[in-house]
């Protein structure tokens, strides 16, 4: 018997199963990419993910699909823009809910001040402390520009 999974995990596979009851082919496929990057990841790195680690996959593949977006809206691909959109909504709703911009900006505050940063050289110590805390809850490269904006200030 394998080792227990992250409750993300076993709340994906149920998914899975429902929209195979439910005949959803559209959501099953996009459920089954999730499964598959998770399993890909955990082969390559012989270990099992936790929910931060899928979080991150997860948040990975979001980038991916806004990416994506963005690109096929410039191209007028309104087709391919629909599937991007509908792939995105699903992957979302095993994210963790997103953080406000007040809870963004006393985040970084307080990672500034834990920190001691005082100029954007400091950039990385507060990216470092603040990852963990936002990933999967905040755009990071956002939250970067937010940073880089607090410490130039």
């Amino acid at each position: 018997m394998p080792q227990q999974s992250s409750p993300l995990k076993l709340t994906i596979q149920d998914s899975i199963k429902a929209a195979m009851r439910a005949k959803q082919k559209e959501r099953l496929a996009t459920l089954r990419q999730i499964s598959a990057a998770i399993k890909q990841y955990e082969v390559d790195n012989r270990h099992d993910l936790d929910d931060d680690g899928i979080i991150t996959i997860l948040t990975k593949m979001c980038k991916q699909r806004r990416d994506s977006l963005s690109q096929f809206e410039q191209a007028g691909r309104d087709d391919l823009a629909a599937i991007e959109i509908a792939e995105l909504a699903i992957i979302e709703e095993f994210m963790p809910t997103a953080m406000t911009d007040d809870e963004i900006a006393s985040a970084i505050a307080a990672a500034i001040a834990e920190s001691g940063a005082s100029s954007p050289k400091d950039m990385g110590a507060v990216m470092n402390l603040l990852r963990p805390k936002l990933q999967g809850r905040a755009d990071m490269g956002a939250v970067s520009g937010l940073v880089k904006a607090a410490l130039t200030a």
